[in-house]
């Protein structure tokens, strides 16, 4: 018998009143069946309380289309739960999931207006990133430096001043109105005419045909009345060329009324610059 550093061995003898090993065929192991109790959620699980919802699809699968961002995970998708999916946070994060290189590329694409390519661009990918964004800094400059000329021409001429606080509540009704309501309209228009276009890409090339009128509200800045009905006039040239170019090539599907389309659509884009120039940039002094 040895020992060391705490422990005791027996030797290989024979030691009096010891247990000679049993001998004899090896003991039948017992294999357990594999079980899934350990990972949860189980690998096979039933039912759709596991599913990811998708963006909400149209009849004709023309509503939208999903983003770069979903494509990993198409494997993995459920059935979305019909109309209900519209109300769900996921349903929306598709159109969310963009670059900023591709931001600025499509805002790039904005200010030449003479080119058609968008759609093409943004028929597998339309975002909704971008719109929002620009729409909401639209409403905070447009507001912010309608606000400033109105002060600095009250202060030009010694007057009182008040700040209009309705100036932005105006200013977030009629650029959100704008770039919902329009593309809402016009999709439904399409749709009668068996054109029908998606109606997230409506929204993203709207969108983005509003980012020339932040720069256009900057320069108006400028005391010159005519200068500010030029840029007025200039930036909804523009943004009016960018919208009507990229629909024309698919609204001529339409049939022969597909002109007074193009026109309308051309006429709304202008108006609203009218609208921009005249509610935010023409300022009236009280003589008193």
């Amino acid at each position: 018998m040895m020992s060391g550093g705490g422990y005791t061995s027996i030797d290989n003898q024979k030691v009096s009143g010891s247990v000679p090993a049993a001998t004899g065929p090896d003991p039948a192991s017992v294999r357990f069946t594999d079980s899934n109790l350990q990972t949860f959620p189980p690998s096979e699980t039933q039912g759709k309380i596991s599913a990811v919802f998708r963006p909400p699809q149209d009849a004709d699968d023309t509503f939208s289309r999903p983003g770069k961002g979903a494509k990993g995970n198409s494997d993995e998708s459920g059935q979305a739960t019909g109309w209900f999916s519209m109300f769900s946070v996921a349903a929306y994060k598709p159109y969310f999931d963009v670059d900023t290189s591709d931001v600025v590329e499509r805002i790039r694409d904005s200010l030449f207006p003479f080119k058609d390519s968008f759609n093409e661009k943004t028929t597998d990918n339309p975002d909704l990133y971008g719109p929002f964004w620009i729409c909401t800094t639209l409403i905070f400059v447009a507001a912010a430096i309608g606000t400033f000329v109105t002060y600095l021409a009250h202060k030009w001429q010694k007057k009182d001043w008040n700040y209009d606080i309705n100036l932005i509540t105006w200013s977030a009704g009629l650029f959100y109105g704008y770039v919902t309501v329009v593309p809402l309209g016009l999709y439904l228009i399409l749709k009668y005419f068996s054109a029908p276009s998606g109606l997230v890409q409506l929204f993203c090339l709207y969108g983005y045909s509003l980012f020339v009128f932040i720069p256009a509200s900057c320069l108006s800045i400028v005391p010159i009345e005519i200068f500010r009905w030029v840029i007025a006039g200039v930036a909804g040239f523009m943004s009016a060329t960018f919208v009507a170019v990229n629909l024309r090539a698919h609204i001529v599907s339409s049939g022969e009324r597909w002109f007074l389309i193009v026109a309308g659509i051309f006429l709304l884009q202008l108006a609203l610059a009218v609208v921009l120039k005249l509610y935010f940039f023409t300022i009236t002094v009280s003589s008193h």
